[in-house]
């Protein structure tokens, strides 16, 4: 989180980041993982782009590490340390309202 620019990181304070071991059955048929692919992460809220005048008194929104995805994917620390920053980037996005065909392009997905 530290190396999220200053004003993207204070439009982060209702925005909860939790590890999991692993994503639970509910969370990859939400996420619409193909067979074979691994969920890294997962944003679950409302993007700052679909809120309206009337957004309040809500949950935090919901970013969700999954730990053994990365570590079994990962060969290295270094490798483990990267690919969070990267994931964790990658939902903060959503949390913007940028979805997955931009963060392709981004390069981000």
């Amino acid at each position: 989180m530290s190396t999220l620019p200053e004003r993207f990181a204070r439009r982060l304070d209702n925005v909860a980041i939790v590890i999991a071991d692993e994503p639970s059955p509910e969370q990859l048929a939400r996420s619409r993982v193909a067979t074979g692919e691994t969920l890294y992460g997962l944003y679950e809220g409302i993007p700052v782009t679909a809120r309206s005048s009337s957004y309040g008194m809500v949950v935090p929104d919901r970013i969700t590490i999954f730990q053994r995805s990365i570590e079994a994917d990962c060969r290295s620390e270094a490798q483990i340390v990267d690919e969070i920053a990267k994931t964790i980037l990658h939902e903060v996005a959503h949390h913007f309202g940028i979805d997955d065909p931009r963060l392709v392009e981004l390069g981000l997905a």
